[in-house]
């Protein structure tokens, strides 16, 4: 063999990240859980043993920060895409149009792949045109379509399905921990709607709230019997969080409610609006009153207006092409109430995610993860990732880095380049031969 020859299958090798070792390359699952609601401290006034016990077998953040918007949909796909809200345009709850005024309701919306399928590609359609299983059990997004693919797996749940029943919740943990060990399933993601259901009909700090905690932490310690009955402990990694915090909502006789109809006339001066659903708000103006209903509601009191094309940057929001030109985001725990519609909820969310009331939770264990571990806080955004490198595949363009959370893995993050296709090697080797 000509020498530069073999130098050119040396190099291509090397790139191919071969295996040193079984264990730097094993090919491990993935399970992300998501409890809707959970704020950062939620375990702190409750006795959680089994989240305890996790603090000591694996990985703990102080806090995570999600997205803006601090609500259900845009947080939950920020962390299955790796991309801020601006970029993949779930930009509210409700699916809605500000020019037919179309509006859906949230859980309606779970199978309207019109309002998902944005351009941008999610974990699992991602690892599925990488050859991996992956499944939705309940997850936001996982029951849409992306550019006619569909995930492998998805079960969606239906409106008015019960969310606290902690028998189907074992249920669902059985069903999930079967399509890793009957089905050779890689990644699945598992969401549940508490205490987020409890949290806005009680409040944060309602005795109820501190009971679903305690089942939450259950559930848990379910979970890691049985993936020890299942023999997955040396395979199987497992992600627990959330979308957003919580917080209780400051009522009458205290302080009154920010009525924005007050301020200016809805029906004069708006064609659209969105305004009734927690801390945020959107707006669509008449042709020419943008500037009249952005000075109007400068005026309203415990709460903060902008106009699109000038919120801070921070907020990853202003690109969006989906988002009204205004945007409303009140103080936090006052609620936002266009008219005079009766606000039932003792809680919410939708507020500045900057506020500690809208932090949320991480914790991971597994065969990839270090144990005893406290990670500083990091952004929602990185979790993708970090995912990503946990399956082993190479990630769609994302806004997150791995930087932020490879010191929690083993081995210093064990960063490995992922495996290169055959196609990719022969055209390296046929480009490389010619040169020579």
């Amino acid at each position: 063999m000509r020498p530069e020859l073999f130098l050119v299958l040396a190099a291509v090798t090397c790139a191919a990240g071969k295996p040193l070792s079984k264990a730097a390359t094993a090919k491990n699952k993935l399970l992300l859980i998501s409890f809707d609601g959970f704020r950062w401290d939620y375990d702190q006034d409750v006795e959680t043993p089994h989240l305890d016990r996790l603090v000591v077998d694996g990985v703990k953040a102080k806090y995570i920060t999600p997205p803006m918007l601090t609500m259900t949909s845009p947080s939950h796909f920020t962390t299955i895409t790796g991309r801020w809200v601006e970029d993949h345009e779930v930009v509210h709850n409700m699916m809605f149009n500000a020019t037919t005024n179309l509006k859906v309701p949230h859980k309606q919306t779970l199978t309207r792949s019109e309002w998902w399928d944005n351009g941008v590609l999610p974990l699992w359609i991602t690892a599925q045109n990488q050859g991996l299983k992956t499944a939705s059990f309940f997850y936001p997004g996982g029951g849409a379509n992306y550019s006619g693919q569909a995930v492998t797996r998805a079960v969606v749940e239906e409106v008015g399905h019960p969310d606290d029943n902690e028998t189907e919740w074992r249920q669902n943990v059985d069903t999930v921990l079967n399509w890793f060990t009957e089905e050779d399933f890689d990644f699945v993601t598992l969401y549940y709607g508490e205490p987020d259901n409890v949290g806005h009909a009680k409040g944060p700090d309602h005795p109820r709230r501190k009971e679903i905690i305690r089942q939450i932490d259950r559930t848990i310690g379910y979970l890691r019997e049985a993936i020890s009955r299942l023999d997955l402990n040396d395979s199987l990694n497992v992600i627990i969080t959330s979308d957003h915090g919580m917080t209780t909502v400051k009522k009458r006789p205290q302080v009154d409610e920010i009525i924005l109809n007050k301020y200016l006339n809805l029906i004069q001066l708006n064609s659209f609006e969105l305004l009734d659903y927690g801390g945020f708000g959107i707006l669509t103006p008449r042709p020419g009153q943008e500037q009249k209903v952005f000075d109007a509601l400068s005026n309203a009191p415990n709460l903060t207006v902008y106009k699109k094309d000038e919120i801070p940057e921070s907020f990853h929001l202003a690109k969006s092409k989906r988002l009204p030109p205004i945007v409303v985001v009140a103080d936090l725990g006052f609620n936002l109430n266009s008219r005079f519609i009766v606000y039932v909820n003792k809680g919410d969310h939708g507020y500045h995610n900057g506020e500690m009331d809208m932090k949320t939770i991480f914790r991971a264990f597994g065969p990839s993860f270090k144990r005893n571990f406290l990670s500083e806080p990091f952004d929602s955004i990185h979790i993708y990732p970090l995912m990503c490198h946990l399956l082993q595949i190479q990630p769609a363009p994302h806004n997150g880095s791995l930087a932020v959370t490879e010191n929690m893995l083993q081995h210093n993050g064990g960063l490995q380049r992922a495996p290169v296709s055959v196609a990719v090697l022969l055209s390296m080797l046929i480009s490389m031969f010619y040169v020579l």
